[in-house]
């Protein structure tokens, strides 16, 4: 058995580092976090030094099993997780976790780094081994820390006053401000009209654009000329200046040569890689981040397993010298030695803590071209890598450089009152990086007028002027934000770091606190109601400044220049007190952001709309008014703030009657809480593609008679008077009689089912709430339960119950119900402890994991904790 046992994250990263190490060395994966703070309120104990509570992850369990037993044969145990903090912290809860069981007795551990996978890294990284680094674990801890308070403080909070499924996030609730600032700049933008005169010179048989510079000896500029009265008027002067009743003449006035450079862009960082891969490829951030962890992690190209890339989770714009020199040699062998640089290219980081890693992404060997990997590899992989590969051999490539030229004209005489227009032009000479890579932009900007070729004139040469027209525009309000662009402005506000843009977006997309629009974020009518709700109330904490100064607490803490309670103490207080005062004093109608529209012809009652416990909806009347107000749901498309008192009448027109069915039953068209459907007598069919405000007769009893044979086929036997039924379900053929459901014994043929067999099988089969185990149980024991019943079984708090249970993490792997790091907190609707439930399915293996839990503490070495109990809503 080999003597040192090395962990790495994931099992393909693994497979990749035991070719390099040999057999001296075992690798195992812990496939992501280890351990994780308890799914429920008081995990994080601000009243006992912000102590925080961990257990292990029911999914790892059997993967720390197997690193345990491996542990026991070997004699030095190496910790190679990735090198940022997230990885620093699954090194330092493995070991804890293995030190409180014993397993680490008589051991030697050792952190080991390294930030590409390659042979020569490996064995660099194992040969330099370090300790774990307390800062970058009390950083992660200090984080991870905040973000639960925020998520299991605000998140039900939300769900009290606006709807339940909700959640707000430290990170995620800055992110969604800027998207719904963005669109009430559009919303609030008003556009202004103005004119351009623009024209077309001819000299020696080449035809150029004009664009005119100076009107009556003034300079124009954007609005000029706001109407088509004046735009009209300077046409007529500089036509009758350059004579123009024969095509006019200008005369060359100046020409002004220039040479202009273009230096390349610095190697990518995890945000400009995610910002030129949406722009390029149009990659959403997520995917980007997945497809370069596999090429980090290493491909196969035919001689085994390599990682083709370095570490991808990085603010570091700067490259190894070892790296620059060998991109250097690749560029001159490839491109020639004169359109390399003729120094290396130093290039510096801005942010002032780039910690995730000491490099900037680059392939970990440019003489592996993007053509070597074409078609050994995804298609996708493929095209990140090539993005990757050129941008890095293009940042050490010498500068483009162009021949400028701007030459000036005149329509009539020189002077105080003179008309000049002006013509652009530039050409390539050498195209240096550009002929590798171009950096793309994230919005469409105006054509280029420099980018032509002007023939060659002198001063004073005569110019024909062969065209000039007014031309009309309106002023665009600022376009709404794309992956990239939003990207770019959370790095710039400071907002997030690395490893946390892409979970940010999705986060804001699963809780559909936004839509795409033409690859654009747009707000939903909830993410506009939930940002209303947090900046006038919360405001402080969705400031940009803000959450960037907490990051900035965060990366000191990181340098060991702060203790990592420090921002914990500042932030704690004030924050919860603001939400027992917005608890006690605002109430749900005030947040529900209802909007009255006008009011009923008929009833003069007041119609208005506002976002209730399943959408948005308009209403009639008033919860105090003797009727029962009238309600319809907002169709697909309409949002509350753009729909108009016509529109909510066109909602009312349902329920529909359309006619008869065959048979005589009344059809009807209407939308209920499943969505639209017709229902024909007592049946019901959905309608999936039809609008129930606009089908017609002929297409509803269409879609009932779809719904009859599915229906026909689903039933194999019908016993009525019992109200017995032997259907085809989703898993195969069961009886029910509505309350219980039995399964049909594989050796019995459905169809020749008796109505005797039916009922005995109904009468061994289980209650149907049973087989939600003790859950589904509980639920019903509770309500019935008598109001003073002592003991009576209890539901779970609110906060125990939280999203991201069964979503997938940044890392990989599922994550379990807690507020994840970077993320929110917002309780799945339905969902129970997943610890929990494990522990109804099997007590005794729950019993031994918990003997084998690592006590809960500080970071620092301290005596056992004590149970302690977060401060809860009430």
């Amino acid at each position: 058995m080999a003597d040192n046992l090395v962990i790495v994250e994931s099992p393909a990263k693994a497979k990749t580092i035991k070719k390099y190490l040999g057999r001296d060395f075992e690798v195992l994966a812990s496939y992501g976090h280890v351990r994780d703070l308890v799914p429920k309120e008081g995990a994080v104990d601000p009243d006992d030094g912000f102590r925080m509570k961990y257990q292990l992850l029911d999914k790892n369990e059997r993967h720390v099993e197997a690193i345990a037993r491996a542990l026991h044969k070997a004699k030095a145990l190496y910790l190679a997780t990735d090198p940022d903090r997230e990885g620093e912290a699954i090194a330092w809860h493995l070991k804890e976790i293995l030190q409180a069981r014993g397993d680490l007795d008589g051991k030697d551990v050792h952190r080991v780094v390294f930030y590409e996978i390659t042979r020569n890294a490996i064995r660099a990284a194992v040969g330099q081994p370090r300790g774990l680094s307390l800062e970058l674990v009390n950083a992660q801890q200090a984080r991870r820390a905040l973000d639960y308070l925020v998520g299991f403080n605000l998140s039900p909070l939300l769900w009290k006053k606006v709807r339940r499924g909700l959640s707000a996030g430290r990170v995620q609730s800055p992110a969604l401000r800027m998207i719904c600032e963005r669109e009430e700049e559009i919303g609030a933008f008003l556009a202004q009209e103005y004119w351009t005169i623009e024209g077309e010179g001819a000299h020696g048989e080449q035809s150029f654009p004009l664009k005119l510079l100076e009107y009556r000896g003034g300079k124009v500029e954007q609005f000029s000329f706001t109407n088509e009265t004046e735009a009209r008027e300077v046409e007529r002067a500089i036509r009758a200046a350059a004579g123009a009743a024969g095509g006019g003449e200008l005369r060359v006035l100046a020409i002004d040569r220039k040479q202009r450079r273009r230096n390349p862009a610095p190697p990518f960082t995890t945000s400009t890689l995610q910002q030129e891969a949406a722009r390029k490829l149009g990659f959403n951030a997520r995917r980007t981040m997945r497809l370069a962890q596999q090429l980090y992690e290493g491909q196969d190209l035919g001689e085994g397993s390599v990682g083709l890339i370095t570490y991808m989770r990085t603010d570091s714009v700067s490259l190894a010298a070892e790296a620059v020199g060998e991109i250097r040699a690749v560029a001159a062998r490839l491109y020639g030695q004169q359109e390399v640089a003729e120094e290396p290219r130093i290039y510096k980081t801005k942010s002032k803590n780039a910690q995730e890693a000491h490099e900037a992404i680059r392939p970990t060997s440019a003489a592996i071209t993007p053509a070597e990997v074409e078609g050994r590899i995804e298609d996708d992989l493929s095209r990140l890598y090539a993005l990757i590969w050129k941008r890095a051999v293009a940042s050490q490539m010498s500068h483009a450089l162009f021949d400028t030229v701007a030459v000036d004209l005149l329509a009539g005489p020189d002077g105080a009152q003179r008309h000049l227009l002006r013509a652009n032009g530039s050409t390539l000479v050498k195209p240096g990086f550009m002929s590798v890579y171009q950096e793309g932009t994230d919005d469409a900007l105006a054509a280029d007028d420099s980018d032509h070729v002007l023939p060659p004139m002198s001063e004073g040469d005569a110019v024909q002027l062969t065209a000039l027209a007014a031309n009309q525009h309106f002023t665009e309000p600022p376009p709404r934000y794309s992956e990239a662009s939003l990207v770019k402005a959370l790095e710039e506000h400071g907002i997030g770091r690395p490893s946390t843009y892409a979970s940010i977006i999705s986060t804001l997309q699963d809780r559909e606190y936004v839509e795409m629009d033409s690859r654009r974020f747009v707000p939903t009518d909830i993410g506009k109601i939930v940002n209303r709700f947090l900046t006038h109330h919360f405001h402080r904490y969705v400031e940009y400044g803000f959450t960037a100064a907490m990051e900035d607490e965060l990366d000191a803490v990181s340098r060991g220049e702060e203790e990592w309670t420090t921002p914990l103490d500042k932030f704690w207080k004030p924050f919860i007190h603001q939400v027992e005062k917005i608890e006690r004093t605002v109430t749900r109608e005030q947040v529900a952001q209802a909007r009255e529209l006008g009011r009923d012809p008929a009833t003069g009652k007041p119609i208005a709309v506002r976002m209730g416990r399943y959408g948005p909806f308009v209403q009639i009347g008033t919860k105090d008014d003797e009727e029962k107000p009238r309600f319809a749901g907002l169709r697909p498309g309409q949002k509350m703030d753009a729909i108009t008192l016509a529109d909510a009448m066109e909602l009312f027109k349902l329920p529909r009657t359309l006619g008869e069915t065959a048979h005589g039953e009344t059809i009807l068209a209407n939308v209920g809480r499943f969505g639209p459907y017709v229902k024909y007598g007592s049946k019901y069919a959905s309608l999936k593609e039809d609008d129930p405000y606009t089908v017609t007769l002929e297409r509803a009893r269409e879609v009932i008679r779809l719904k009859q044979e599915a229906d026909a086929n689903r039933i194999i036997q019908d016993f009525p008077a019992e109200g017995i039924q032997v259907l085809n379900g989703r898993y195969g053929p069961y009886i029910t009689d509505r309350k219980k459901n039995a399964k049909i014994p594989k050796d019995r043929d459905p169809k020749a089912l008796t109505l005797e067999e039916c009922r005995a099988l109904l009468a061994a089969a289980p209650e149907r709430g049973a087989r939600f185990g003790r859950w589904g149980k509980g639920k019903r024991a509770a309500t019935a339960a008598p109001a003073d019943g002592a003991g009576a079984p209890q539901a779970p708090a609110t906060g125990a119950r939280v999203a991201g249970a069964g979503r997938k993490s940044a890392r990989g792997v599922r994550a379990q119900p807690v507020a994840a790091a970077h993320l929110s907190a917002a309780p799945a609707p339905a969902a129970k402890p997943k610890a929990e439930a494990h522990a109804a399915r099997k007590p005794r293996a729950r019993a031994r994991s918990a003997a084998r839990k690592a006590p809960a503490g500080k970071l620092r070495p301290t005596a056992p904790a004590a149970n302690g109990r977060a401060r809860r809503l009430k």
